[in-house]
């Protein structure tokens, strides 16, 4: 019997046992969890989407952000400086004090910068708030994908840890409602920013409810508080298998070496294609533009020749609803179509979508209003395109990839590509949009996606339906060529 047989919740292990697949609706337990953790992902979708509509009624409120692209740019940025931050030290906190804490500590974070962010009497104090809320956006982008993956079973951890994205982009959705809600309210963008701490401080509370990560407790030897949170997962069959595998892998973990480091990735050329994998795919979601889109939605379709801020904020609204959308068909399709088919089909529409933005704002001058309705086409399509794959995709895979006992550093550590990416574009776009214009921006964008869909197909491997120890085995095999334990592996992944 081959490995792939026998590890509990592998494909071969599902086709002699069927009737101990576990089913997502099935199973309230690992819904709540999920729901619960995914919170975090809510956080990180909110306040990517509410600042975009809170910066129009900022620049009213304080003239020399008005006057100044540079202050615009660092009050979105200065946000995404603090995720880099909290990205960083997410990875260490998860491995040193469980995802549980983590999660804790990035909602204590999140609600002070929230408050900062409201009273704040001028655009200084609104940039250091805007860094605490980075700082907890941060750690909560680390910790919530991999809190769901560790705790949930392999067959359905692609849809899972997909619905942190679902929740991202709802919080980008909500965001919208929000600002249009507060459009005619005194104290505009003060309310838009300040709610942003009701879902950290409603998952703090849910959060003393659930459980450690099951793996995680396992390194830590706590095995019976673990074995605890899988019976509440499993049934009793699949409960001995998956606690005899973790206690394999426990024993195991121990004979390596304890004193992790992040520079130890770089030593292990299997963990070194890993994580050029996972990072890769991080900043390509970043400069292919995604968060150009969300950050300055608003701000493109004024540029598009829609200058009312409230049509600017319904428009940007219909995008985010689609972006949620589009979010809903990814998480059914990423277990199905897999990782890598999604993020290459993603891809090729995000180019189509993006030349067609490049085109219409290379034809703004020419006075014909069809452009400007063409530019809210592009931005649609380029949603529809990007939300099912390259916005699940990139956090789903770093999820799966990384072995036991780097999975919080390499998780944190690709985290912190992710925002730094981020944090380039956002500081750059309405600059390099300025100097260039903003149809050779696009088109500028639309070349790095090019090269992402050449990164998929050359660095990205499939992993749909693969345990965590098949994946490791998957990049010994890419690292080191066949062996006869990962030759199943080999066959399943050229067949996908």
């Amino acid at each position: 019997m081959t490995i792939t047989h026998s590890i509990p919740g592998s494909s071969g292990y599902l086709d002699i046992y069927p009737e101990r697949k576990v089913s997502v609706f099935k199973n309230p337990y690992i819904m709540g969890l999920t729901a619960v953790a995914s919170i975090g992902g809510l956080l990180f979708g909110y306040d990517t989407g509410v600042i975009s509509g809170a910066l129009l009624y900022i620049k009213d409120d304080f003239p020399q952000v008005r006057n100044s692209n540079f202050l615009q740019e660092t009050i979105v940025s200065m946000a995404v400086a603090g995720a880099i931050v909290g990205a960083a030290a997410g990875g260490w906190i998860n491995d040193a004090y469980g995802r549980k804490k983590a999660t804790i500590i990035a909602d204590v974070i999140f609600t002070l910068g929230a408050i900062v962010m409201a009273a704040a009497p001028n655009p200084y104090i609104l940039i250091l708030g805007r860094v605490l809320v980075g700082l907890g956006v941060g750690i909560a982008s680390v910790t919530a994908p991999v809190y769901i993956a560790e705790s949930s079973p392999s067959e359905i951890r692609g849809a899972l840890v997909s619905t942190n994205v679902l929740m991202i982009t709802g919080g980008q959705f909500l965001s919208y409602l929000i600002n249009l809600a507060f459009t005619q309210v005194p104290g505009t963008w003060r309310w838009m920013l300040g709610v942003s701490g009701v879902p950290a401080v409603v998952q703090f509370f849910l959060m003393q409810l659930l459980p450690e990560s099951p793996r995680w407790l396992f390194r830590k030897n706590r095995k019976e508080e673990a074995i605890a949170v899988l019976s509440k997962i499993y049934d009793f069959a699949r409960l001995e298998d998956e606690v005899a595998l973790l206690t394999t892998q426990s024993e195991r973990d121990c004979q390596r070496r304890k004193d992790i480091r992040s520079w130890d990735v770089f030593k292990s050329k299997e963990l070194r294609l890993a994580f050029l994998a996972g990072a890769g795919l991080q900043a390509f979601q970043q400069f292919t533009g995604i968060n150009t889109v969300m950050y300055y939605s608003p701000t493109i379709v004024q540029m598009a020749g829609f200058h009312s801020n409230e049509l600017a904020l319904l428009l940007s609204l219909i995008v985010a609803g689609m972006n949620a959308a589009g979010t809903v068909l990814g998480i059914y399709l990423i277990d199905h179509a897999g990782r890598k088919k999604l993020a290459l089909l993603s891809l090729g529409g995000v180019i189509a979508s993006l030349i067609i933005l490049a085109l219409s704002f290379y034809n703004q001058s020419s006075g014909n209003g069809l452009y400007g309705w063409l530019a809210i086409l592009g931005l649609a399509l380029y949603i529809s395109f990007f939300s099912p794959g390259m916005g699940p995709v990139p956090w789903t895979v770093n999820s799966e990839i990384y072995p036991e006992e780097y999975r919080g550093i390499c998780g944190g550590m690709s985290a912190t590509v992710n925002w730094v990416s981020n944090l380039i574009v956002a500081q750059s776009f309405l600059s390099v949009a300025e100097a260039v214009g903003t149809g050779p921006t696009f088109l500028i964008i639309a070349f790095i996606a090019v090269l992402a869909f050449m990164f998929v197909v050359a660095y990205v491997p499939e992993t749909k339906g693969l345990t965590f120890d098949e994946v490791e085995l998957l990049w010994k095999e890419r690292a080191w060529g066949k062996n006869p334990d990962a030759q199943s592996l080999l066959e399943s992944e050229n067949q996908s």
